[in-house]
């Protein structure tokens, strides 16, 4: 993305290829009602969609290192991949492994995990889930309880929830937690095999069947640690900012989505001889959606496009685009319904699929009243240094 005057922005040409690329694939592979399918099923996810990701596209290994088997580009293009997701409903576990596991192995692992991970998380081969929640509070890190023994070798006990696609991961990256310590302080980050003594996993019974989600129990159950014992906590953080800046740009493709939705319902609906959208009153709703659907892109935009340019704003970009994301998917999937009229309250019409998705999406690494405290909280103490 270019910058100019530090206002404007736009896609390369290269890019805009790749966005016209990816809305074809998933235009063809993830129609509304193979959405409709594979929800019902256990694992959500077509194994040949899946393996085209990686041989057609790619997608897999989009940010990951090219020396680890990937493309090896930044957060501007997987923000385009996961807006185009995002207007599709695409179904897999590509978030949770592509993107978050990830980011997590590079930014955390030593060079021989590395190595020996990533390719097969970019061709597919490996499906990986990173798990960090352990209750339903926004604050995902003061969450973390788990407890690591250290007699002979690394065990972990304790109960994660709501961990994206975790019932589908070969490889579980599991945030534990020093005893007497809080917030970033403490905490590691271990390797758990899906098949891992001591380990069960249990498929959650969620809003959106898109996107499934687990809880993972640990009994002592044998892990290898990534990086250096008890100073994750940084580089965690990081890893969650990325991942919230990807899920707000899935989140404005899904509210563009539906804003299209909107226009060309009232455009066909007829009440007292006119289409609705022809109503001043209906003008003005969809006006104000799009002024919101574009303002939150620009927040989602702006916190992939800063990543490659800057660090010391990650924290305020990540939460100003999750906020943003969040509020305007979700309004944009109420509007929806409400302008579809009697219809748009139906199993039959395919608007609950994106509202389901808003809504979890929301709640899913942080609200928007988290990320706005938290927003405030890195103003403050930013004003605070430079005094």
């Amino acid at each position: 993305m270019n910058t100019v005057n530090d206002m404007l922005f736009h896609f390369t040409d290269e890019q805009q290829q790749f966005r016209d690329s990816l809305r074809r694939f998933f235009k063809d592979t993830s129609p509304v009602t193979s959405v409709r399918d594979l929800m019902e099923t256990e694992n959500a996810c077509d194994m040949e969609v899946w393996r085209r990701l990686s041989d057609e596209l790619g997608l897999l290994g989009l940010i990951i290192p090219e020396q680890y088997g990937g493309s090896g580009f930044g957060m501007m293009e997987m923000g385009i991949a996961m807006e185009e997701m995002g207007r599709a409903l695409y179904c897999g576990p590509y978030f949770s492994s592509a993107m978050m596991a990830a980011k997590a192995i590079e930014l955390m692992a030593s060079e021989e995990q590395k190595t020996g991970w990533l390719p097969d998380i970019a061709t597919g081969k490996l499906i990986a889930a990173l798990a960090v929640a352990e209750s339903s509070e926004s604050d995902l890190i003061d969450s973390v309880q788990t407890a690591v023994s250290t007699a002979g070798g690394y065990h972990l006990t304790g109960r994660k929830k709501y961990v994206v696609s975790g019932c589908q991961a070969d490889l579980l990256l599991v945030v534990a937690r020093q005893p007497g310590t809080t917030g970033l302080a403490g905490l590691s980050l271990f390797a758990v095999s899906h098949d891992a003594q001591g380990l069960s996993k249990r498929s959650l019974s969620v809003m959106d069947r898109t996107r499934k989600q687990a809880e993972i129990e640990l009994d002592k159950t044998p892990a290898v640690l990534l990086g250096h014992y008890g100073e994750a906590g940084v580089k965690l953080q990081q890893v969650l900012d990325l991942s919230a800046i990807a899920l707000a740009n899935e989140m404005v493709g899904g509210a563009e989505k539906l804003l299209e939705d909107i226009l060309n319902y009232t455009q066909v609906r007829v009440q007292f001889g006119r289409t609705i959208g022809s109503f001043q009153a209906i003008k003005h709703r969809c006006a104000d959606l799009l002024l919101a659907v574009e303002l939150a892109k620009s927040a989602a935009y702006f916190a992939a496009e800063s990543v490659g340019r800057e660090t010391e704003n990650l924290a305020v970009n990540a939460s100003i685009a999750k906020a943003e994301a969040s509020e305007t998917y979700l309004l944009a999937a109420l509007e929806t319904i409400q302008l579809h009229g009697g219809i748009g309250f139906t199993w039959e019409n395919d608007t609950h699929l994106w509202f389901k998705r808003a809504k979890s999406s929301e709640v899913l690494l942080g609200d928007p009243s988290w990320h706005r405290k938290r927003l405030i909280d890195e103003l403050v103490r930013a004003s605070g240094d430079q005094v």
